[in-house]
C-alpha cells in the first residue's frame, strides 16, 4: 500500500509538471490563437477584441494562474452558473478546462465525446495485440527452431518495421475498398456501425503492437520452458496443457503486463496516426486539429487526459505486480 500512495503522489507531479509544460510551450509558439479564432479576413481590431476575450492579453504567468486556479477547485456558495459553466463536478470538486477557441464549447464537454470513442477503441487494439501476441509467442517457443518460430519471427519483424498508416492503408484497401466487406472510415450511427468500424483501426493497432507481443513472449517462454519447477511439473503428470499455460505463461505474462498496460494508457491518450487515418472521432484526432487551430484550452486538455491516463497505466502495473509476483507482495 505504501508503494501505492508514493507512485500517487509522483504520478501527481508527473501530471502537473507536463501540464505546466505544454502550458509555457503553447504560448511561446508563434502563431497567434486570436488571429487563428477571429479568421484570415478579421479586422485588427476585432482580433485584439477576441484576444481579450480570451485572456491572452494578459501576461503568460498570470494566465498560468488563472489556469491553475481553475483547473482544480471548489465551487463557493451562491456562486453562480455563469462562472462555471465550463466546469465538471466531481465528488464536490469543480475541473475547469476551459473553453476551445474555435468551437466555443466547454473543453470537458468534448473530451467527453471523444474519450468513451478512444477509450473503445484503446480497448479493442489492445484485445487484438494480446490474443495475437500472446499466441504466436507461446506457439512459436513451442515450436523453437522449426519453419513455424521462424515464420513467427519473420512476420512480428515486419509488423514492427512497417509504418502503421501503410498497414491501416492496406486493410482499408482490401476489406474497404476491394470486399467492401467493412466501413472504410468513421465511427457510424448505431450500435452495429460502432463495432463494424473499430475492426480496421483495432486491427491495424493490434497487429502493430502483436509484432513486439510476439518476440517478448516467445523470448520469455523460451527461458521459463527450462526452469526446474516446469520439469517437475512434467513429472508430476500435469498435462502439457496446464504445464504451458499455468506454470511457464503466468509468469511470462509479468514483464508483458508492464508493455501492456503502457501501451493501453498511451491508445486512451490518443492514437493520432490511426484516428487520423480512419477519421475516427477520438482524442487523438482532436489533438492534431487543436494542434492546427492553435487551440490552447483543448490541447492542455488532450495533454491532460494523455498524461492521467500513462501514469494511470504504471499505478495499474504495479498492482498487477503484487497480485502476479508473491516477490513484490512481501516487498509492500
Amino acid at each position: 500500500m505504501t508503494r501505492i500512495l508514493r507512485r500517487l503522489a509522483w504520478s501527481v507531479f508527473i501530471v502537473w509538471s507536463v501540464t505546466t509544460l505544454t502550458f509555457f510551450i503553447n504560448n511561446v509558439l508563434p502563431s497567434d490563437p486570436a488571429r487563428m479564432a477571429a479568421g484570415p479576413q478579421a479586422r485588427p481590431k476585432d482580433v485584439e477584441r477576441i484576444r481579450a476575450q480570451l485572456g491572452l492579453d494578459k501576461p503568460v504567468v498570470t494566465q498560468y494562474g488563472i489556469f491553475m486556479s481553475r483547473l482544480l477547485h471548489v465551487a463557493p456558495a451562491g456562486a453562480g452558473s455563469i462562472d462555471h459553466a465550463s466546469c465538471v463536478a466531481f465528488a464536490g470538486l469543480h475541473v475547469d478546462l476551459g473553453r476551445s477557441y474555435q468551437q466555443r464549447r466547454p473543453v470537458a464537454t468534448i473530451l467527453g465525446e471523444r474519450l468513451p470513442r478512444t477509450l473503445f477503441l484503446a480497448l479493442a487494439g489492445v484485445l487484438v495485440q494480446i490474443m495475437i501476441g500472446v499466441t504466436s509467442g507461446v506457439f512459436a517457443a513451442l515450436k523453437r527452431g522449426t519453419a513455424w518460430d521462424h515464420g513467427a519471427v519473420g512476420l512480428s519483424l515486419l509488423g514492427i518495421s512497417a509504418p502503421t498508416f501503410i498497414l491501416g492503408l492496406v486493410l482499408q484497401f482490401f476489406f474497404a475498398r476491394k470486399f467492401r466487406i467493412l466501413p472504410l472510415d468513421g465511427f457510424g450511427t448505431t450500435n452495429t456501425e460502432h463495432l463494424l468500424s473499430v475492426i480496421l483501426p483495432a486491427l491495424t493497432l493490434g497487429i502493430f503492437g502483436a509484432a513486439y507481443y510476439t518476440r517478448l513472449v516467445r523470448d520469455e517462454m523460451i527461458g521459463l520452458m527450462r526452469e526446474d519447477y516446469v520439469r517437475t511439473a512434467r513429472a508430476k503428470g500435469l498435462s502439457e496443457g496446464r504445464v504451458v499455460i499455468v506454470h511457464a505463461l503466468r509468469n511470462a505474462l509479468v514483464p508483458l503486463i508492464t508493455v501492456i498496460a503502457l501501451d493501453l494508457g498511451a491508445l486512451v491518450g490518443g492514437a493520432i496516426v490511426t484516428e487520423t487515418l480512419f477519421r475516427w472521432p477520438g482524442v487523438g484526432a482532436l489533438s492534431v486539429t487543436a494542434l492546427l487551430d492553435r487551440d490552447g484550452p483543448i490541447i492542455l486538455g488532450t495533454v491532460l487526459v494523455t498524461s492521467t491516463a500513462i501514469v494511470l497505466a504504471s499505478i495499474l502495473v504495479d498492482i498487477c505486480y503484487v497480485a502476479l509476483d508473491p516477490r513484490v507482495r512481501h516487498q509492500t
